[in-house]
């Protein structure tokens, strides 16, 4: 059996990874504390509700948009082959057989209809919340083109407005635009799930008999049930019989594992790691712990500002733009008294107007800073969470695991007098040897690192929350905390009292050699910090971002780590609701949050930032909750995210620039203004331009690849 020091010495497991533990004390905050079972945090709805949320995409999904835009290009390939426009565009001309003059208008009318239909339906949401946007600028387009292509079509007033081909590719770009938008959204479906992965479906319940496996959703509050070593609580309850040390980290974000005796509380989807107990239960489902912070998940996420694209506001003030020419393009031209000339005008006005390079200048840039970025370690599943990167004020990092390596470290040896620090390193080696606990292993690894021979051990024994003992060269030797000490009755040497009292007040981890009653040194050991942290914390404080960390260990821990890093602000000994509370308190002052995190307990608080982090190691549902993942455990990543955030930006706004000022331009041209001077923009050179201007902001998003982002170059 795998021994477990003294409280202050436990190593606890995360689900899905090794998550060992601070050496820090257990400060008694835990879902069995206050405001365990509080409302609770962020949880990303599945991506048909997502999709709710963005207004322009009601009732939409990606599989629509991705299906309809690959059977309007099939459909759109003889429409535009088979153009007489077009044809005359490319100096060939179209086959002629019979019938082939009716390609363009039936399948030009199939995918008007068809491909369009999102675009119609939105038009038509737009119009009536009168909020018009990128929708009814669509909308307003194709139909006008199809109005007017059908007018031609069937010779009627002598209008030549064969604008088949470019309705066909309008509506086709618009269906990849959109469907590239919404797949850079990112599925955050999953949050939910995850945690509810973390409890069993069966439960050992005791009954007169003996016991019976039944399912979870069986269990009531009052049953007593049997909880054998390494498996989860399936729900709340108390210890009746048995101890063991339970692994919370899930929970609640302490690293280290904790006792639990009769009498105390434990929680849904912890694990008892090393002892089998009973346990009496008192709640089940949405009464738990873990429900409660599924709670906080859907809350924090709820409470979420979701900032309005950039597009559509431009695609708002192009549709009174627009509109607004297209009015006056009619007046004029019909008060100068030609009426087939004002409606070819107006309608060339309204078709180029549409937004081709708009529909794809924010959704290119997405799908390639999200592509740069995956690349460089960083996957981008909220696009609203590269954009507000930028903005970022102080970024929160979660202390275990992501400043932190989330498992011991050696750090210091102090030896009574008599005994070498090598001897003592040496023989503290040799009696953790057969242990798997994460500070036995720390001890070995130094010992192994410092080149030391470490000798044979037999007779090795556990004692559950004291320490191991052993048998070295004929000596009895234990390696334990303060319990080990008081079981013994051994002192600690007065010339030792200096430095395990200076290793307690940082938080450290302290374990004592005894041999026999003699005590013959001590040890310390910290939750090892990323060298990586220091780089990234002095380049996010040289951009002018403050750097703040959370934990729920205790305060000297937290506190060492901060200097050592030279942190801005801590938050310590946090309880897993709390963490949700720490980001909504640092965003009442008036700052905009991003919280880096891995565990569970992270969740909440992942959701409530304006940018969520989630490291890629850590759990499920802190992947699933966040609007980023980075794939590794590198914190420089971040500052990936706000170079690429800053660069994405600003190739946003060029793009919107060059295709909000092409309409600029190029409505009043085809409105005719300077048609006193011979300067008439034909619907065909419209057309032409406008596939041209797609044409630019496509080459200025593929500039982002030449972005750089690399975590070992922050600076």
């Amino acid at each position: 059996m795998e021994h477990r020091h003294s409280s202050q010495a436990v190593g606890g497991r995360q689900p899905n990874r090794q998550h060992e533990i601070s050496s820090g004390h257990s400060t008694g905050a835990g879902p069995h504390g206050s405001g365990a079972h509080g409302t609770g945090p962020d949880h990303r709805p599945d991506d048909e509700h997502l999709v709710h949320s963005h207004g322009q995409h009601a009732g939409h999904s990606v599989a629509m948009f991705k299906n309809r835009f690959w059977l309007t290009l099939i459909l759109a390939v003889p429409v535009v082959f088979f153009s007489p426009m077009f044809g005359d565009l490319l100096g060939y001309q179209p086959p002629i057989f019979p019938g082939s003059a009716w390609i363009p208008p039936v399948l030009g009318t199939v995918i008007f209809f068809y491909g369009g239909k999102p675009f119609l339906r939105g038009g038509l949401n737009e119009l009536k919340t009168r909020k018009p946007g990128m929708m009814l600028l669509i909308a307003m387009a194709i139909t006008v083109a199809f109005t007017a292509s059908w007018v031609t079509t069937l010779e009627i007033g002598g209008f030549d407005l064969d604008f088949w081909w470019e309705l066909a590719l309008l509506v086709d770009i618009m269906l990849l635009g959109h469907w590239i938008e919404m797949r850079a959204l990112g599925s955050a479906q999953g949050a939910l799930d995850a945690l509810a992965a973390l409890l069993p479906d069966e439960a050992e319940r005791i009954t007169g008999s003996g016991t019976e496996t039944v399912s979870v959703s069986e269990l009531s509050s009052g049953d007593t049930i049997l909880v054998r070593s390494g498996a989860r609580m399936p729900a709340d309850g108390t210890v009746i019989e048995g101890q063991a040390e339970f692994d919370e980290s899930m929970i609640t974000g302490e690293s280290k594992t904790v006792l639990r005796s009769p009498g105390d509380p434990v929680v849904a989807g912890t694990i008892a790691t090393d002892n089998s107990i009973r346990v009496r239960v008192t709640a089940i489902g949405e009464d738990t712990a873990l429900a409660g912070i599924k709670r906080l998940v859907a809350e924090a996420q709820a409470s979420s500002s979701r900032a309005q694209a950039l597009a559509d506001r431009a695609a708002a003030f192009l549709f009174y733009f627009a509109a607004g020419a297209g009015v006056i393009t009619f007046v004029v031209w019909t008060l100068l008294g030609s009426m087939p000339d004002a409606v070819e005008r107006t309608v060339t006005v309204l078709v180029i107007a549409c937004p081709h390079a708009l529909g794809l200048a924010i959704p290119l840039v997405i799908a390639i800073s999200t592509e740069r970025a995956a690349r460089a370690g960083v996957l981008i599943k909220n696009r609203m969470a590269l954009e507000r990167m930028r903005t970022v004020d102080v970024v929160l990092f979660d202390k275990t695991g992501t400043l932190t390596r989330g498992e011991p470290e050696l750090k210091d040896v102090a030896a009574a007098a008599g005994t070498g620090t090598d001897e003592l390193l040496a023989l503290a080696a040799a009696a953790e040897s057969d242990s798997e606990h994460p500070l036995a292993r720390a001890i070995v690894a130094a010992a192994r690192g410092r080149g030391l021979s470490v000798p044979r051990a037999t007779d090795f024994t556990s004692l559950t929350g004291r320490g191991v003992r052993a048998t070295i060269g004929g000596r009895t030797v234990g390696v334990g905390g303060p319990a080990l000490l008081r079981e013994l009755r051994a002192d600690e040497p007065p010339e030792l009292a200096a430095a395990t009292a200076a290793w307690r007040d940082r938080g450290a981890a302290v374990l004592h050699v005894v041999d026999g009653n003699t005590v013959l040194g001590a040890v310390s050991l910290d939750d090892a910090v990323r060298p990586e942290s220091r780089q990234a914390v002095a380049a996010l404080q040289r951009r002018g971002v403050k750097v703040a960390m959370i934990t729920g260990d205790a305060r000297q821990v937290a506190q060492a780590v901060a200097a050592e890093l030279n942190i801005d602000e801590v938050f310590a000994e946090v309880l897993p609701a709390d963490k949700d509370k720490k980001v909504a308190e640092l965003q009442s002052r008036g700052l905009r949050v991003a919280m880096v995190g891995d565990g569970v307990n992270d969740s909440p608080a992942l959701a409530r930032a304006e940018v969520g982090i989630a490291i890629g190691g850590g759990t499920d549902v802190a992947v699933e909750s966040a609007g980023v993942v980075l794939a590794g455990n590198d914190p420089r990543a971040v500052l990936s995210m706000v170079d690429l955030s800053l660069a994405s930006y600003r190739k946003m706004w060029q793009n919107l620039v060059w295709a909000t000022g092409y309409n600029i331009i190029a409505v009043p041209l085809a409105a005719g203004v300077l048609a006193f001077a011979g300067v008439v923009l034909s619907p065909a050179a419209g057309a032409v331009l406008m596939s041209a201007s797609t044409i630019v902001v496509a080459l200025n998003a593929q500039l982002l690849r030449r972005l750089k982002l690399n975590p070992a170059e922050a600076n």
